[in-house]
């Protein structure tokens, strides 16, 4: 009944978080304490806000799958102080071992994390190309999480995943069926969703945004990014989502979100191009309706004037 619950007061009014809102769990390096979604997958969602040492880079969402013969774990956090503090929370959940650490990107806060597990003979998977991604902004990723988090970065020993997938990795462990797939381009190289069709529920990763901002890379491609939601993630039509960012929710409100805005930048970019405008313009273009969302004043003008750049010259 509790989920049910849980999931009625979501669907039902919009949770809404706030990059105002300050650490939710004082005793723990983590920014909110995990919350059990359906039974067996818990959360610990982060602050929807840039890193910093008050959340101690914890902006994502850290999950969990309590399988019956083991627990699998989604993202391994930006530091290893935050992945032991993962632990932590599991070990007070279940006496089952954690046997693989899946990472969701090649951001520092999917990856930074990985040696406290590997440390602990857990093998870590990440798609090939989010490998090679956290390959090549190490230096930078390691860097900035040392800088705000300071002291909270220490044990940390960057590393990247021990194993690699391409298109999907199929697991069945306990009562769970979990297929961890990379449907196609989207926010960043290597996306990987987990998805569980027996419960209708997706670990979707940063393909999926609520609450907060989308923010797009130099290197996203924006209309790729929409049509793998259309033709790819849209037809499994997920009953739950674990967004990347943001509360766990449905489909219609990561779609509201993530796709429906790409595609309103878009239009709206499309439009500037068309009536001659440059650059310079294209960072004002109207991004209201959006306006209430977290890290909005932070990335709205980026946003605008990275996807001038990719619509400039399609």
């Amino acid at each position: 009944m509790k989920y049910i619950m849980f999931f009625v007061a979501l669907l039902a009014v919009p949770a809404f978080a706030s990059e105002d809102i300050p650490d939710q769990y004082p005793q723990s390096v983590l920014y909110e304490k995990p919350v059990e979604v359906i039974p067996g997958v818990f959360t610990a969602i982060g602050a929807t806000a840039p890193p910093t040492y008050e959340n101690s880079g914890h902006n994502n969402n850290l999950s969990f799958i309590v399988t019956g013969d083991g627990v699998i774990v989604i993202n391994a956090g930006a530091a290893a102080s935050l992945a032991r503090a993962l632990h932590d929370e599991i070990k007070a959940v279940t006496d089952q071992p954690v046997k693989l650490v899946i990472n969701e990107n090649g951001q520092g806060h999917a990856m930074l994390g990985n040696n406290y597990w590997i440390d602990q003979g857990v093998p870590v998977l990440a798609h090939v190309d989010a490998a090679a991604e956290f390959d090549h902004s190490l230096p930078q990723a390691f860097d900035a999480m040392k800088v705000y988090n300071r002291d909270k970065a220490e044990g940390t020993v960057p590393m990247g995943p021990t194993e690699t997938f391409t298109d999907r990795r199929d697991i069945t462990m306990g009562e769970f069926r979990i297929e961890v797939l990379h449907l196609g381009p989207a926010h960043s190289p290597g996306d990987t969703q987990v998805w569980l069709p027996d419960q209708g529920l997706m670990i979707a990763g940063d393909i999926a945004f609520q609450e907060r901002m989308p923010p797009i890379f130099a290197e996203t491609c924006t209309s790729c990014w929409i049509e793998t939601w259309e033709t790819k993630l849209e037809p499994m039509a997920p009953t739950y989502v674990i967004p990347g960012h943001g509360h766990p929710t449905n489909l219609a409100q990561v779609r509201r979100y993530t796709r429906d805005y790409l595609a309103y930048l878009r239009s709206k970019i499309a439009e500037h191009i068309e009536n001659g405008g440059d650059l310079a313009g294209a960072y004002y273009v109207d991004q209201s309706p959006y306006a209430h969302l977290d890290t909005f004043e932070e990335l709205a003008t980026k946003n605008a004037g990275v996807v001038f750049a990719e619509m400039e010259f399609e």
